[in-house]
């Protein structure tokens, strides 16, 4: 049954789309629609602003405005109640506006003293605001939810003629006003190291829903269900044909695909085509609906779910549209994409062994589709303002991921330097991986441990590849996170035995289910936490439910019998949480033993070091420990106080800094005086100068990334750990808040290889 909501709109359609195809320019078609908006919504004034970049929007159509209010006007993001609708994408009604904090009383605002109430929607294009739409009223007006959603609808009609060819050419008319023409080299955001260059390729925009309303609903369901299907069939052959390798980028492509083939999200769609919407609207509602709920959330995990459900939903558009194909039409041999954001999956759509760089206006490090193209040995840049705008698909570009910058049409001289470039990288790949059979030893003879970090099967082949010393981190919740349903003992036997049969006699070291925070199981419901980071994640969630706890101890003991079983717990606090833990463990070995079944040759008890209060009690822990590792990830991250994941606090705190250097040399200190096993599986193992710096402290165990194995590697073998001891003693006094320029300095005058 249609909503009122809809209803309503649907008897507006007719006369809008005649208002669009009527010639003339933009800003009168604009007013006209506004004016009959209006009149529906017995409003005596309506606006419409245009986003003219993420900072500005502009004043653009009116109606009912006295004459002197009607001139083009700018206003910032979250710059009045205009601004905040666009900084929060969200809709906004006010009874009384002279009684709202945000309001602004400048008549030039268009927030004058006659009006009173205020109703406004974001106009989103795929989750972008490219415009808001407000109607305003002399009195004061309760506005019910049928009228938010009929605004929202019409909102949505709205966004077609403001991504016309007509305003983007305004668009970029002001931002050459502003003194943001063309430039041959452009700054960005570095996200992936690297040089790069080719031929420019603006990833295609999907095509805006022009179709609302459905006039067949059983039409519109069977046309769902064929292009959902035929797209997850080329996902899959796509993903299962491509020879993406190994490492966490393919973790990210197979949760991508879980969400393709969601039921739940299916159904939602199918829902809103039973409320009257075509399939395409549809898809955008059902999005719109997801991302309102969980936008909000300080849980990456969260945001990094909703890009990728953005991308799900391009996708299924796409084939809904039958342009599906489009994407991969390239001919050039070497392409540089660029593009406002993209997916996991929309950048393998490419011939990504042809892509030599990525340029992105929008991204964070963590952002998925920047993980595959690291992976994949892809530059990437990005936060590049109006660069979507400014480079045009044809144009030769170059990429210095190195320094974060992007050169459009480069001379012949930065052309030839920047092939120069690209020639060494590719010796030093040759360099590195000749070193696989050299052991990972120091000049001055001594022996470091190097593992690698694993988690899908595919990970698995680093441990031939890099012929390292074992595997440091088996991260068993990857498996948990891949699959539809909780994985049974049998199944998780399967796992872990046949990382054990790959490894041979070499280490093998189980971290316990660490979920919670920014990694969440499909099937498991989580209440919604302030600050998830420290909540109720890893260990703490395993303890509560003890028998997941048992079940995947008693799947290591059956997967590791008559071999050594290494068992590490995460996310420990105190004392009493590793004894419990260990108690546990206790009980499934005791059972076993008393059932006569056969056991791993010698079980060892260890845990991570990630939680400051721990470190306070490594005195009494230690004798109670047969190894520790440190997971300098979340461990930083309390040290400092600092979300990880904060593009505002990426760069602000340093692990080579006295402060979190000193208390990495506490830790290893009383490991060692313990004489128990201590390593580092965080990402500090996986950097050759924070490795580099480590060493200097006294670690002599790394499990990093088996990407960043190599780089490590030669490090070890071009350092001596007797000077960068002396060196570091040194550095550990200082008070700057990085000392990462006086390391990088000291191994280029020792000749350390921190590639």
């Amino acid at each position: 049954m249609q909503s009122p909501a809809i209803k309503e709109a649907f008897s507006l359609l007719k006369q809008l789309r005649q208002v669009m195809d009527d010639t003339g320019r933009v800003p009168e078609k604009l007013s006209h629609i506004l004016e009959i908006i209006s009149d529906k919504m017995q409003a005596d004034a309506a606006v419409c602003y245009v986003t003219v970049d993420d900072n500005y929007l502009e004043l653009f159509a009116s109606c009912g405005l006295l004459p002197d209010n009607s001139r083009r006007l700018r206003l910032r993001y979250n710059e009045g109640m205009i601004g905040e609708i666009a900084e929060s994408k969200r809709s906004l009604v006010i009874d009384n506006i002279w009684l709202y904090p945000k309001f602004a009383s400048q008549p030039e605002l268009a927030e004058e003293k006659d009006f009173k109430s205020f109703i406004g929607v974001p106009v989103l294009q795929w989750n972008r605001v490219v415009g808001v739409l407000a109607l305003y009223n002399f009195s004061e007006i309760k506005r019910s939810q049928e009228d938010v959603e009929l605004l929202e609808t019409m909102a949505m009609v709205l966004a077609e003629i403001l991504l016309s060819e007509e305003v983007s050419e305004y668009k970029k008319l002001l931002i050459k006003a502003r003194g943001l023409s063309t430039k041959d080299k452009i700054k960005g955001l570095c996200l992936n190291k690297g040089y790069g260059i080719g031929v420019a390729v603006v990833h295609r925009r999907r095509q805006s829903v022009t179709n609302i309303f459905a006039e067949d609903k059983e039409k519109e369901l069977r046309r769902l269900e064929i292009a959902h299907h035929q797209m997850n069939e080329d996902l899959d052959a796509k993903l299962n044909s491509t020879k993406l390798g190994i490492g966490e980028h393919v973790d990210i492509l197979d949760t991508y695909r879980m969400f393709a083939k969601d039921k739940g999200w299916y159904a939602k769609i199918a829902d809103n085509i039973k409320g009257g919407l075509t399939a395409e609207a549809a898809v955008e509602r059902a999005y719109e609906d997801m991302w309102n709920r969980l936008s909000q959330s300080s849980d990456n995990y969260m945001k990094e779910r909703l890009h990728d459900l953005r991308d799900v939903a391009d996708r299924l558009q796409a084939y809904l549209s039958g342009d599906y194909n489009r994407a991969v039409d390239v001919t050039a041999k070497d392409i540089i994409i660029v593009a406002k954001t993209m997916g996991p999956a929309e950048l393998m759509d490419y011939d990504y062994t042809r892509v030599r760089g990525l340029i992105l206006e929008d991204g964070t490090p963590t952002m998925h589709v920047a993980i595959v193209a690291k992976a994949l040995n892809i530059p990437v840049l990005a936060k590049i303002k109006g660069v979507f705008s400014e480079i045009q698909s044809g144009q030769t570009v170059a990429i210095d991921g190195n320094e974060g910058f992007a050169y459009i049409n480069p001379t012949p001289q930065v052309e030839a330097d920047f092939r120069k470039k690209i020639a060494q990288k590719e010796e030093l790949r040759k360099k590195l991986a000749a070193l696989r059979n050299l052991p990972a030893k120091t000049l001055d003879g001594i022996d470091i441990g190097l593992y690698v970090n694993v988690g899908l099967p595919m990970d698995f082949d680093y441990i031939e590849t890099t012929n390292c010393d074992g595997v440091g981190l088996y991260r068993t919740e990857i498996p948990f996170m891949t699959s539809d349903t909780m994985p049974d003992v049998e199944k998780q036997v399967t796992y872990y035995k046949d990382l054990m049969d790959r490894c041979g006699d070499k280490k093998v070291i189980f971290r316990s289910l660490d979920v919670g925070s920014d990694k969440l199981l499909p099937y498991w419901a989580y209440a919604g936490e302030t600050n998830p980071a420290i909540g109720w994640r890893s260990i703490r969630i395993t303890l509560d439910r003890r028998a997941i706890l048992r079940k995947q101890l008693r799947a290591f003991l059956l997967a590791a019998v008559g071999k050594e079983l290494n068992i590490m717990f995460p996310m420990i606090s105190d004392l009493a949480e590793f004894e419990d833990a260990k108690e546990t463990l206790k009980i499934e070995l005791d059972k076993d033993k008393c059932k006569g079944q056969p056991l791993p040759k010698k079980v060892n008890i260890g845990l991570m070091i990630e939680v400051p209060s721990v470190i306070f009690q490594l005195d009494d822990i230690l004798p109670k420990a047969d190894f520790i590792s440190v997971g300098t990830n979340d461990l930083a991250q309390f040290i400092f106080a600092c979300d990880r994941g904060n593009p505002k606090l990426s760069e602000r705190y340093d692990v080579l800094s006295a402060p979190f250097l000193n208390v990495m040399k506490t830790i290893v200190d009383k490991a060692n005086a313990a004489g128990v096993y201590c390593s580092v599986c965080g990402e500090m193992a996986s950097n050759p100068i924070e490795a580099l710096a480590l060493i200097g402290l006294g670690y002599r165990n790394f499990s990093s990334s088996g990407s960043a194995f190599g780089k490590v590697k030669s490090m070890i073998r071009s350092v001596n750990t007797e000077e960068i001891s002396d060196y570091m003693q040194l550095l550990l006094k200082s008070t700057r808040d990085s000392l990462r320029p006086q390391l990088i300095a000291y191994a280029y005058d020792h000749g350390i290889e921190i590639y």
